[in-house]
């Protein structure tokens, strides 16, 4: 699969995966003024890749947290799993969140999530006042054991 990519800064990198067989892509820090962005302890920044995407219909990209990132300095994307859709051509932005009680700085360059493309399957609803049952019926958390 080919995807457009485009940069809107001369800084921003393009997604690199890490090994050949990574599923996710590298985004990195490429922050819109070249400053290193501060994230206080348990508060929420965004910070820019300086890249747009166009992914192909029938997929979206998924970024997700870089676990090192998470595991050892406790950033995370703030949503835990963005989405980026086909059809949107602004920049990709990254929202960190620092689970720590301590600053967090990311530098332009650093690595922040990845990226995964993925297919989704386009649903239509249709409203009804019964569903089919099941044997699980409406047992919600923990209703089908440890």
């Amino acid at each position: 699969m080919h995807i457009q990519i485009r940069k809107l800064r001369e800084s921003a990198r393009i997604p690199h995966r890490g090994s050949a067989f990574a599923a996710g892509y590298d985004l990195y820090a490429a922050p819109a003024d070249g400053a290193p962005v501060e994230i206080r302890p348990h508060t929420t920044a965004m910070v820019g890749t300086g890249l747009a995407v166009a992914i192909p219909e029938g997929y979206f990209g998924g970024v997700f947290a870089r676990s090192g990132l998470a595991s050892r300095q406790g950033l995370r994307p703030a949503n835990c799993v963005g989405v980026i859709d086909a059809d949107y051509r602004g920049e990709c932005t990254v929202a960190v969140h620092n689970d720590t009680d301590e600053t967090r700085t990311i530098q332009p360059g650093d690595r922040i999530a990845q990226l995964v493309i993925l297919p989704f399957l386009a649903a239509e609803f249709d409203e009804t006042d019964t569903l089919p049952s099941t044997e699980r019926g409406t047992g919600g958390f923990g209703s089908t054991g440890k």
